[in-house]
Formats: C-alpha cells, structure tokens, sequence
C-alpha cells in the first residue's frame, strides 16, 4: 500500500460516521434527488460490482432493481454501515483493494464505483480499470459517479504534485486534519482512458456531479 493510499483508508475509517454527511449540502439536494432516479435503471437486473461501496448511500439505491451486488470496501468501518442500509439477500460485501479486487468465477454485468475514481492517481487510473475490466462480461456497463469542482461549495485546492494529482486538506469533526487526493478530471480525459476498452463512453453532468459510461469492449 502506497503511502497516499495509506492515507486514504485511514481518512475513510476516521470519517465513517460523518461521511454521509456531504450528503445534507442543502445547494446539493436537487442534483441528489435527480441522480438517484437517474441511476437505478442503469442496473436493473444486472449482477452488479460495486467499488469502494462506503457506507453503502448509492447501493441503498442500485440494490432495489438489480439483480444481485457485490460490494467492496478497504474499509471495515464504513461497511458496517452499509450493511444496515441494503438487503442482506440482495447484497453481499467483501472487504477488499480496490486495486487488487477479489476474483470470482462468474463475470459481473455491471460494475459501479461512487466517488472513488476522484481518488485515484492519475498514473494508476489505467492500471484500476484493466483490474476491474477483467472481471467484466464484454458488454458490461461501467458508471463512475464522482464531484465536479464548485467554487464556494467544494473544498478548496490546496496542492498539486508533479504527477498532476490535486488534493484538499480536510478536518473531521474529532479536529483531525487530512491531505486526500482529490483529482477532477475532464471528460477528454475520461474518453482518453477507455478509448480501447471501452465503447460508446459518455459524460453527464449536473451542477455538482458527474457520471460517466460506457461499455467494456471485448478483451
């Protein structure tokens, strides 16, 4: 585990109990309200993978109408969450890297990843979805929901290093300070990284957010 890594699953741990709080932003709600009606139908009756579940906000949504989930976290403590939030005979969750994720003998139809692919260096960008394409059905949809960077509602930009990373300094409610990688990727970048993998790749936005998708092609 890389030091950044490292540093990321322990923010996440320490921030399991007030994560969902990003959530009550009252300039947020409508962008909120729009994408978990315009997500569900994405899945429905997919066997989904589910990247970096946290404590399970937009599986709560997903699990309704798809057909089963496999949900992954690095971190126990926001799992514990979630799993209190979706049905237990509908969901299933492994703790696990999202780098490294565990390998199963039937491919997924889908896989989803919620504000974790912000998170992701830029020089393993590549390198996290060759892992997750490979335990993906050619065809499989692929959405990627992450934060547009909003003066005056996103956390300000507090570095940049020479990979081109940008992070943001955060402070939890126990005082806490932590420097989390925090990348906002334009869509030229995103279509630039499945322009072999992947096949009719396309970016939707709201005032806040982003989703993109796309079908993974044929290995």
């Amino acid at each position: 585990m890389t030091s950044v890594e490292s540093s990321m699953h322990s923010y996440y741990a320490a921030r399991a109990l007030e994560y969902d709080g990003i959530y009550l932003k009252p300039e947020r709600q409508a962008d909120l309200r729009a994408i978990e009606a315009w997500l569900p139908p994405l899945f429905a009756g997919a066997k989904v993978l589910e990247v970096a579940c946290g404590t399970g906000y937009w599986t709560q949504f997903i699990a309704p109408l798809a057909a089963r989930i496999l949900a992954v976290d690095a971190a126990p403590e926001t799992m514990a969450i979630a799993k209190g939030r979706v049905p237990q005979d509908k969901v299933r969750f492994e703790v696990g890297d999202a780098y490294e994720l565990p390998r199963h003998a039937e491919k997924f139809d889908a896989a989803f990843a919620g504000f974790w692919f912000s998170h992701v260096p830029k020089q393993r960008q590549r390198a996290f979805l060759a892992g997750l394409h490979a335990l993906l059905r050619p065809g499989a949809r692929v959405v990627l929901l992450d934060n547009r960077f909003v003066e005056g509602s996103s956390s300000p930009i507090s570095e940049r290093d020479d990979s081109g990373d940008t992070y943001q300094t955060r402070k939890l409610a126990d005082g806490s300070t932590h420097r989390v990688l925090k990348n906002f990727p334009a869509e030229q970048e995103l279509k630039a990284l499945v322009a072999e993998s992947g096949r009719d790749a396309r970016l939707t936005h709201w005032q806040y957010y982003w989703a993109f998708e796309y079908l993974v092609a044929s290995h």
